[in-house]
């Protein structure tokens, strides 16, 4: 629901019409009401998607991930800054330098002179341009942690204050985009949501296009995507009976942490694409529950939110992507460590970004009307390779050391995807790994983290080493007998990534909550016709493992996954030029 001090905001703009109505107050305001929505429908044009508004989440998406590549400075910008000269810096000022050697950007009231960040920028010089001599303060608050600015824009570049505003501009919406919204306002009811599959349901009929593109991407033909949910049909239970199941205790410790089950929400990036609160919407909902969230270093909320968001006694890990710079990751990680967390989660799976074709589509499609051959930089590569420039390609098992002198905490490494790498895990003192191909988004091709965990359990429990190292695991997880089936295997925890940004973009707090609630329901209903009664009862002699390698055997089919599972499109043809 609206707040009262928004709705009179909005209602009182008088931009607020059929005929011209801003993008972003639209976007605020059609939930409520339904006749705006049908005057609209009347009275725009199906030709203009919002392309504007396409394009700018498209920047908004790649800008984020140059952050951590361009300057890493803690230092918030003071009221000291540098200012560029005694001119008052107005809108009509403002908007002369509008040219690529002379590009200005207002961010939040304040002015920035990009000239030099051009050809830095990861996603392009025209991304920017497209806002030189403007305001793109609604592109970029909605996405970006609130002190992402200070990071990365040095001091002498903030020139200072603007004085006065720009004049809104006004977009209008194209059929599609206006039935979005319509379905936004249509959207079942919370309590109709009884499984996981029914809220990434929901979330894609109402995300834009570009921030589906980025959630549901995978790695150039997406086998591994959807081998690692395939996985789990290939294993079959062996329930026990005449077990007394009345009471069931979900209850485990992940690193010697209570937690009310087996299973945590784990890293993803730029959640705020599909939900204003972002990560910290994830963080209430999992806090009420009391199950651990893992924070993304490209979280699209700031780290100290959604660590101020925890509620007393609630757990919170950090995932970490090292940086070339080991004092940025120095300190970062001691940063996490004053806040709390209970681990650190270094991804090393992540050398360069996957191809994921999805993802550059829906860039390359938004940018298509801007190319142009004097573009230096490669912008069709879509919002998630953006990232690969600042992560450290020369990361090896060589700077474990360093990385565990300057924490305490437990350190995991995420992305194992053999067993040879978790005996050397072992073999440098890790407290734990995550087995994981990167929710399929990095090489195709790799088995599912489920097939390696039926793997080198056996081994570890034959050398005496399963109590060495806590093993978790995620990927294709979807119910309840799912992280049942991981958890017999040998997992000590199971992870969920896509499922909670879809339950956040579709009911926010709530729904991250209810997602748990019936990720938990399931469990404890599955336990009693399993015959068991707590986690620590599991283990491999309650599953039929035979057919786990063999790729071949037909299995039932799961509609609803795959019902969801959007194809993979091949190349189209530019739209058309009207007279």
């Amino acid at each position: 629901m609206l707040r009262p001090q928004l709705i009179k905001s909005i209602l009182g703009s008088s931009r607020l019409s059929s005929k011209g109505l801003s993008h972003s107050s639209l976007r605020l305001f059609a939930g409520s009401n339904k006749r705006l929505l049908s005057t609209l429908k009347k009275t725009t044009k199906s030709k203009t998607y919002s392309q504007n508004s396409l394009i700018a989440l498209g920047i908004s998406i790649t800008a984020i991930a140059s952050i951590y590549s361009y300057n890493q400075s803690q230092n918030y910008l003071s009221a000291d800054v540098p200012k560029w000269s005694d001119i008052e810096l107005t809108p009509e000022i403002v908007s002369q330098h509008n040219k690529k050697d002379d590009c200005w950007v207002v961010i939040k009231g304040q002015v920035y002179d990009l000239t030099d960040f051009l050809t830095s920028h990861p996603g392009g010089q025209k991304v920017i341009l497209r806002y030189a001599g403007k305001d793109a303060t609604k592109i970029f608050v909605p996405i970006h942690p609130p002190d992402s600015i200070d990071k990365f824009i040095p001091p002498e570049k903030h020139l200072g204050p603007l004085i006065g505003e720009f004049e809104e501009e006004v977009e209008e919406l194209s059929e599609e985009e206006i039935d979005r919204l319509e379905r936004i306002e249509r959207k079942p009811p919370l309590s109709q949501m009884i499984n996981l599959h029914d809220f990434e349901t929901i979330a894609r009929q109402i995300l834009p296009p570009p921030a589906l593109a980025y959630y549901c991407s995978a790695a150039d033909d997406e086998v591994t995507l959807r081998e690692n949910h395939n996985a789990y049909h290939r294993i079959f239970f062996n329930p026990k009976i005449l077990v007394d199941v009345k009471n069931i205790d979900l209850t485990t410790e992940f690193f010697g942490d209570k937690t009310t089950a087996p299973f945590y929400i784990s890293a993803t990036a730029l959640a705020k694409l599909g939900n204003p609160e972002g990560e910290v919407d994830i963080a209430r909902g999992a806090g009420r529950e009391g199950i651990h969230q893992m924070i993304s270093t490209l979280a699209s909320c700031s780290f100290d939110e959604i660590a101020d968001a925890r509620v007393e006694g609630q757990n919170q890990w950090y995932q970490l992507y090292v940086n070339a710079d080991r004092s940025i990751t120095e300190k970062a990680v001691r940063h996490a460590e004053e806040r709390g967390m209970k681990g650190l989660f270094i991804t090393v799976d992540a050398p360069s970004l996957g191809r994921r074709e999805k993802d550059m589509k829906m860039k390359f499609e938004a940018d298509s009307s801007v190319q142009s051959d004097d573009d230096e930089v490669d912008r069709s590569q879509g919002a998630a390779r953006a990232i690969s420039s600042f992560i450290d390609p020369s990361l090896s098992w060589k700077d474990i050391g360093f990385i565990q002198s300057i924490t305490k905490m437990p350190i995991v490494i995420k992305g194992v995807q053999r067993k040879e790498d978790v005996f050397l895990a072992i073999e440098h003192g890790l407290q734990g790994v995550v087995l994981s191909n990167h929710g399929g988004r990095q090489l195709d091709y790799t088995r599912a983290p489920v097939e390696v965990l039926a793997e080198v359990m056996p081994e570890l429990r034959a050398k005496g080493l399963d109590k060495k190292i806590e093993i978790y695991i995620d990927g294709g997880v979807r119910r309840g007998t799912d992280v049942l089936k991981a958890l017999c295997l040998g997992a000590k925890g199971v992870g969920l990534g896509r499922p909670f940004l879809y339950a956040n973009s579709s009911y926010g707090d709530k729904g991250v909550q209810r997602a748990i609630q019936l990720l938990k329901d399931e469990l404890e209903m599955n336990m009693r016709l399993l015959g068991v009664t707590k986690i620590e009862d599991l283990g491999p002699e309650l599953l039929d493992t035979r057919n786990i390698y063999n790729r071949s055997v037909p299995v039932a089919k799961d509609y609803l996954y795959e019902q969801n599972y959007g194809r993979m499109a091949g190349a189209a043809f530019r739209p058309g030029i009207e007279d």
